[in-house]
């Protein structure tokens, strides 16, 4: 390992220019255009990072936009070691203080929308790959590194690949949490439906969210109301704790409320804008299905007022996050991101929802269920000796509420790049990885493959 610590040592400059260089492509999903499913900011990412591959010697291809692959070393592809991570980043939402694809190196970190969501941890592999291939590393199996570009909107990049080509069994997905991810808990994008009440305050228009998987940091409505309702609003702010500001004009009034953005995952690390807003429309009088969705949703982060709170001891504790709602023509529409411990039943989730609403009816917009690799497998006990290795932490599992790619393979699992301690930045403004962090995600990567894929001492 010696040589392959050298080696990454000699790449480590470069490697963060390489991060830079990719992250300055702002691959947010887009209209989809020839060869570019995605758009064609996600395809020039795939073929930047595709050509970054083949100059390190690795065999590259690409899959009609949707995904590429790039192999170390020979082998069946079925008993590979995938690597799979992702190139598409979320929209940059509200709150920034630096540019979002401005790739900006400052004490130590590299600030940008994809660095530690998911293209930091991409380039961390390719680099351990180039120095395992470089250190001359014999290896007894093909490592296969995928790159796609839909994993934020529902992987249909990894549908797409595993129909025109063959998915390695076993792999980690770089995109998540250290030590080991072996639980990834179910998901389901709950739909509220309901007609606004004729009585008390009247909303005339909210278009709030973007992705399901995000929690929302502004919020705008509009609503009937004069100077006493804007200064009622701003009073239910500063009541509530939270920032309220108001525009008034022609009868009507805009409200405006602030949180912080993050991960729907992990619903209590931000602070959602359409939670906050809610509790201004019950302050303000609203009635039905808005006041309803108030007290059932609010600000509250694990379903404990919808009735569907729960928690088991292998995945923990349920969460949801209400991330999109469109109000027109009086008519409520919100998407709830909810995600399910591996012992809840996602169908019994819609009964009690539905049971305890009245004014809103619930519907399943997309389900997902939960994934488990068992601790004991050569896969997870190896990676496990590897980030030891490294950093002398704790070889233990963990469960998790993000769905990743792991879930495209039939023994996968979560691996990195976040470690214990560190703040969480995915889908955050001023997202940034540390440069030590990625150094020794790499490191840990390369040890990874060499016990996961390099030749044993009796061969």
């Amino acid at each position: 390992m010696d040589k392959i610590e050298g080696l990454l040592l000699q790449y480590k400059e470069e490697m963060m220019e390489t991060l830079q260089k990719w992250v300055r492509i702002p691959s947010v999903k887009g209209e989809a255009a020839s060869g570019a499913p995605f758009g064609v900011e996600a395809r020039k990412a795939l073929d930047t990072a595709m050509a970054d591959c083949e100059k390190f010697g690795l065999k590259t291809e690409i899959f009609d936009g949707y995904a590429g692959h790039a192999d170390l070393g020979e082998g069946n592809t079925r008993d590979a070691l995938a690597i799979l991570a992702h190139l598409d980043v979320v929209p940059v939402g509200d709150g920034w203080t630096k540019k979002p694809f401005g790739a900006e190196r400052t004490d130590g970190k590299i600030y940008g929308r994809g660095t530690s969501d998911d293209k930091g941890p991409a380039v961390a592999a390719l680099y351990a790959m180039r120095a395992v291939k470089e250190a001359g590393i014999p290896l007894r199996r093909k490592v296969r590194l995928i790159l796609g570009c839909d994993e934020e909107c529902g992987s249909s990049d990894m549908a797409y690949y595993k129909k025109v080509t063959e998915m390695p069994r076993s792999g980690f997905s770089p995109d998540a949490d250290y030590p080991v991810i072996n639980i990834e808990k179910g998901g389901s994008h709950v739909q509220f439906d309901g007609e606004l009440s004729k009585e008390g305050l009247q909303v005339l228009s909210m278009q709030v969210g973007e992705r399901t998987n995000v929690v929302p940091g502004f919020a705008s409505a509009l609503v009937e109301g004069d100077e006493e309702t804007a200064k009622q609003a701003e009073e239910a702010g500063k009541k509530l704790g939270f920032p309220v500001t108001t525009t008034l004009g022609n009868g009507a009034v805009i409200i405006e409320t602030t949180g912080m953005t993050g991960h729907a995952a992990f619903p209590e690390h931000g602070r959602n804008a359409i939670g906050q807003m809610l509790l201004v429309f019950k302050e303000l009088g609203a009635q039905g299905a808005l006041l309803e969705m108030a007290d059932a949703i609010g600000m509250t982060c694990h379903g404990e007022n919808l009735g569907i709170a729960m928690r088991d001891d292998i995945s923990g504790c349920l969460t949801g996050s209400l991330d999109i709602i469109r109000i027109e023509q009086g008519h409520v529409t919100a998407v709830m991101d909810v995600r399910y411990p591996v012992l809840f039943h996602p169908g019994r989730m819609y009964e009690l929802l539905n049971q305890r609403l009245k004014y809103l009816k619930a519907t399943d917009a997309g389900t997902r269920p939960p994934h488990f690799v068992s601790d004991q497998t050569e896969l997870v006990q190896e990676l496990l000796e590897a980030y030891h290795e490294v950093t002398g932490g704790e070889k233990k599992t963990i469960a998790i509420g993000g769905g990743t790619y792991a879930q495209s393979l039939e023994e996968g699992v979560a691996f990195g790049a976040l470690f214990p301690g560190e703040t969480e930045m995915a889908h955050q403004a001023d997202e940034y990885i540390t440069e030590e962090s990625l150094f020794k995600s790499a490191r840990i990567f390369a040890r990874s493959i060499v016990r996961l894929a390099g030749k044993k001492v009796e061969e």
